[in-house]
């Protein structure tokens, strides 16, 4: 027969749920509205409370309930900061035993008749406290017709009447329900916040912890207090009283930084075989392909981050210098964008695939000549300089030193001389007619003029920068327009 007087487990999140405003983590302006309100008796008939999961909603709504049925509440006068925790009223409130403070759950009480019930009973007034107060969770889900039905309660209620309503989907609550409350937007709560309160609950505990554990375990709840009481409590059950980092990596099937870089530097040197077979290796030690392509995304992501100067570890997911140098070095800002356009296009598709393996494989390759990618603002600046270097040459000759013309450098300014673009049936013209064009028209110049110290003209003489072309090693047989185009960054002539 079970021992009934054992001690029952109790988990974190239950055991540690805020008591008092001040062990409200993360919510500093709801608390100090709330205390001023209270300190000075401006006491609302509604309120509603909205935020993501996890974050204080419920405990805020009770930890109001017992301060403003505290028998030391803001009506005795003298500085208030909240429930005393002692008297008979918060104690009640605490077990849920008051008659005055009920909770709803909304999910579960939906209809109009629930609510028709909650009218009839608001006509009786408190039992013990100065307030009889109606805490509704999740109320997004009440109908439509039960919204309607409160609607005159909730405007002009008893004095001794309060709601409290609490939703994680505020735009699912009709406005003529908001605009008789008072709203308080709850926030996601900072990672560096969540590690300090692992941090203090471990000591209590006796438990041993890796500060990076506890910043992963942090980062993975997403700001939700909850969801990093329900990970550590199945971390730490599993850990032996030290909760380490590598050993949650391998219960958890998740990849570490060490793999997710030692692919990126297979990808970033170009090497397919490579990067294919650390893909392999990982796949085999457990890691699932959604989780893998969900690492990959945020590594390039915090890579972005760096290139673009930010360093809080916190946004990064590690310390900075964890990150491999030959990655960073290897690929600039437009590559790592493009490297999560592939991942966040991969993640995506793989529901829908035939083999989710064969698309994260196919993403890898990808990956592993992303450095040759040739983003299209660039094609379009390197077509640009082309296209003004045969203007040039048409208006003015050998416009360069040397008799050979270059492409214009960012920031150059075309010379006068320059012929403006010519544009054809199709608006701009492209570079191959506008090369025809220009032979053309040398070919029907009837005499050129006679060049400097008597040197004579060769009669197939084509433009000055038309000599980079021919030494470029390029078949005989390629026109000069295949070989001036095979030249611009980006483009492929067959």
């Amino acid at each position: 027969m079970a021992d009934l007087t054992a001690p029952v487990y109790e988990v974190t999140a239950t055991k540690r749920r805020p008591k008092t405003f001040d062990e409200l983590a993360g919510q500093e302006f709801v608390v100090s509205t709330l205390k001023n309100s209270l300190q000075s008796g401006s006491i609302a008939h509604a309120y509603l409370f909205s935020g993501p999961r996890g974050c204080g909603k419920t405990s805020a709504a009770r930890i109001l309930a017992r301060s403003l049925n505290c028998e030391k509440g803001p009506e005795q006068g003298g500085h208030y900061e909240g429930p005393c925790g002692v008297c008979d009223n918060c104690k009640s409130i605490s077990a849920g035993a008051s008659m005055d403070v009920i909770e709803i759950d909304g999910a579960s009480n939906t209809s109009v008749n629930d609510v028709r019930q909650i009218k009839d009973e608001v006509l009786f007034p408190p039992q013990a406290g100065r307030y009889k107060i109606y805490i509704i969770d999740e109320v997004h889900m009440l109908s439509n017709s039960a919204f309607n039905a409160l609607l005159k309660t909730i405007e002009e209620p008893p004095p001794y009447i309060i709601f409290i309503f609490a939703t994680t989907e505020l735009h699912k609550v009709p406005a003529t329900i908001k605009s008789r409350c008072q709203q308080f937007s709850f926030r996601l709560i900072p990672i560096e916040t969540i590690q300090e309160i692992l941090k203090k609950i471990c000591g209590e505990m006796g438990i041993e912890a890796e500060d990076s554990a506890l910043f992963w375990i942090a980062r993975e709840s997403t700001g939700s207090l909850r969801d990093a009481f329900t990970l550590f409590d199945q971390v730490a059950s599993f850990s032996g009283g030290q909760i380490r980092e590598d050993l949650i990596r391998e219960k958890l099937g998740l990849a570490g930084l060490e793999k997710i870089n030692a692919l990126a530097e297979a990808c970033a040197a170009n090497d397919t075989p490579a990067a294919l077979s650390q893909t392999d290796a990982i796949l085999a030690s457990g890691v699932a392909i959604e989780q893998l392509i969900i690492d990959l995304a945020g590594y390039y992501r915090s890579l972005l981050l760096l290139k673009n100067g930010i360093t809080r570890e916190s946004l990064l997911g590690c310390s900075p210098d964890q990150f491999s140098v030959k990655v960073l070095e290897a690929l600039d800002s437009i590559r790592l964008e493009q490297a999560l356009e592939i991942l966040l296009a991969c993640y995506r598709d793989i529901r829908y695939s035939v083999s989710p393996r064969f698309e994260l494989e196919t993403t890898v390759s990808k990956l592993s000549w992303l450095n040759q990618w040739v983003s299209p603002p660039e094609l379009k600046a390197a077509l640009d300089r082309a296209q003004y270097a045969l203007h040039a040459q048409a208006g003015s000759g050998n416009a360069y030193e040397g008799g050979v013309s270059r492409p214009l450098a960012p920031g150059d300014k075309s010379p006068g001389n320059a012929r403006p673009p010519q544009q054809g049936k199709s608006g701009v013209q492209s570079l191959a007619e506008e090369y025809r064009r220009m032979l053309a028209e040398k070919s029907r110049q009837p005499d050129a003029p006679p060049l400097p110290n008597g040197s004579e003209a060769d009669d197939d003489d084509e433009p000055a920068w038309s000599g980079i072309i021919h030494n470029s090693g390029t078949s005989q047989d390629e026109s000069p327009v295949d070989r001036v185009l095979r030249l611009i960054p980006g483009t492929v002539v067959n």
